[in-house]
């Protein structure tokens, strides 16, 4: 059950609304008239709004001479609702809502008890023209009928505790208990969005949600740095420290909460299958590659480089200056390979500075730019240089 309460300058129109008489609703819906308070019966919308105008004369600076409220209960805890029900449901609401007196955390008063149930007032039922989901339309006077204001101070307070109190009375279930079961399941699409994520992205994660139905709201500091986020969804809004378990999908917990739900070793096999959907062929011919026999280990493996990398061993070991250039090009087309890991001998120690690529060196790992390629096969070729030495030709040179 929520309740909502607000006081209000605009009388006449609430007035005109609660009671049907508004013309301005594009879809109307059935409205029925379920009780009055100190009022004469059969009066019009203008005639309250007049009556307490009247009363409010008597307090020329109060500006808002009018609380509106609406108390809205679930479907299913009204279903077989009388109009004496629903009169009950507003005289308990009533009675909760003056009983309660605001105070402070020191006990000091900010808010009298108020005097609703002495006070004029009108209530109204709508269903929804839609749904038919009921809910009561009430207009009361800010001044009671012994002439003392109505606090509105923390009016909206004063409704949810008396639609909290009604509901925890009656069995049903609270504002509380609703949200807590949303928040339940935002929670799940939270981390069902996280599963799915192959790679950390706070912005994929937000932008996910957004996809899901969510509207989210970042809360960044005075440096940019996101601090919070919220998700609403219709009229609910779910802070992200109310949500999973142990806050854990709060702004600075989330990656730690994507990591829990992706350990390292899915995380290398979704790497690997991702680079093996990107990586060419190597024991395949392709147009321009060359084929290039590796040996190692006394077993030869035929592969299939591209000319581009093959051109840049053709350089560094010239053949009409370098004596070892056949056994210099195999070692680096070994640590190319390797590098690659596009041969099956990927557990044999290779050190190539400065790259990576395979678990044991640091070449870099992307595998369809040719320019990165190209630098790659620079490192093998320097690397098979250190291990190796070149043994230059005797006699004239280019």
């Amino acid at each position: 059950m929520i309740a909502k309460a607000k006081s209000i300058s605009h009388g006449i129109n609430a007035l005109n609304y609660i009671t049907g008489v508004s013309a301005n609703k594009k879809h109307p819906e059935k409205i029925f008239h379920i009780c009055d308070n100190f009022l004469p019966p059969g009066i019009d919308p203008l005639g309250i709004w007049n009556s307490v105008r009247l009363d409010s004369m008597s307090r020329p600076r109060m500006k808002n001479n009018l609380i509106r409220i609406e108390i809205s209960p679930a479907p299913e805890h009204t279903r077989n609702f009388t109009p004496d029900n629903w009169k009950q449901l507003w005289q308990d609401f009533v009675t909760e809502f003056d009983r309660q007196e605001m105070r402070d955390k020191k006990g000091r008063q900010l808010s009298p008890r108020t005097n609703l149930a002495g006070s004029k007032s009108t209530v109204w039922l709508h269903l929804e023209s839609d749904s038919g989901i009921p809910h009561l339309h009430a207009v009361v006077s800010r001044l009671d009928e012994n002439g003392n204001i109505n606090n509105d101070r923390n009016i909206h307070l004063r409704a949810q505790r008396a639609a909290e109190r009604i509901a925890r009375k009656r069995g049903w279930q609270t504002a509380t208990n609703i949200h807590d079961i949303n928040s339940k399941s935002v929670s799940r699409d939270c981390l069902d969005v996280l599963s799915k994520m192959g790679e950390w992205s706070l912005d994929d994660y937000f932008a996910r949600l957004e996809a899901k139905g969510y509207d989210v709201k970042i809360r960044t500091d005075e440096k940019g740095v996101i601090r919070g986020y919220i998700l609403k969804k219709g009229n609910a809004k779910f802070k992200a420290s109310e949500l999973g378990k142990g806050r854990n999908l709060m702004a600075s917990k989330l990656e730690e909460t994507w990591n829990k739900l992706h350990p390292a070793q899915d995380r290398q096999t979704k790497a690997d299958s991702r680079e093996s959907d990107i990586r060419p062929d190597y024991a395949a011919y392709r147009p321009d590659t060359r084929r290039v026999d590796i040996v190692h280990d006394d077993e030869t493996h035929t592969r299939f480089i591209s000319e581009q990398v093959m051109r840049v061993f053709d350089d560094e070991f010239d053949f009409r200056e370098v004596e070892n250039w056949a056994v210099l090009i195999n070692e680096a087309c070994y640590h190319f390979a390797v590098a690659m890991s596009f041969m099956s001998f990927l557990n044999t120690p290779v050190y190539v500075s400065g790259g990576g690529g395979a678990s044991n060196n640091d070449l870099p790992k992307k595998r369809d730019d040719i320019e990165e390629e190209i630098a790659r096969a620079r490192r093998c070729a320097a690397a098979a240089r250190s291990k190796i030495g070149i043994v230059r030709r005797k006699g004239i040179r280019r």
